[in-house]
């Protein structure tokens, strides 16, 4: 990151960074998470308050589900905030309109639909066992990847003509 770059791409620079090595310090977490699950099933159970007042059977296998779909979920999260900061890097060099930011901007509109349908699973899921994690629905990613698709065009038509322009010179 040059220096002459706006301060807030160097706070976006910065908190990418941090959101790739937090994504994957949950990924450990949850895949020890899961692994416990299974390892030491009595200790989890009690230790994450499981234990249903009826005594019946512990939700267990929707919180492995819900655990795994989780952990799915960690590459997916590592492309979007990986792609995101190769967009920073090019708008802090001065060369936004680049046709790999274009490619960029699909793949990450592609993750987060990925993500979003991970989030719909993880509320059937849900929906279908005893657990309450208190999932909701909300529209906001779906219009997320709507705007990473047109985004992504804008860039790629940006980029044409940037390069029609340059052909001209």
């Amino acid at each position: 990151m040059p220096r002459s770059a706006p301060p807030m791409l160097a706070v976006s620079h910065g908190l990418l960074r941090a959101l790739i090595a937090l994504n994957l310090l949950a990924g450990v977490f949850i895949l020890g998470l899961l692994v416990t699950s299974f390892v030491a099933e009595p200790f989890f159970v009690q230790g994450l308050g499981m234990q249903r007042a009826d005594g019946g059977p512990a939700p267990i296998l929707g919180g492995r589900l819900i655990m795994a779909i989780g952990l799915a979920s960690v590459p997916l999260a590592h492309i979007l905030l990986t792609r995101l900061l190769g967009i920073v890097g090019t708008v802090g060099s001065g060369d936004p309109f680049v046709s790999r930011n274009a490619e960029r901007l699909r793949a990450c509109a592609w993750t987060v639909l990925g993500l979003e349908g991970m989030h719909l699973l993880v509320g059937a899921v849900s929906a279908a066992s005893p657990i309450d994690i208190g999932w909701s629905f909300s529209p906001i990613g779906l219009l997320a990847v709507l705007l990473l698709f047109v985004l992504a065009q804008v860039f790629a038509e940006g980029a044409r003509m940037r390069d029609d322009l340059e052909g001209t010179v």
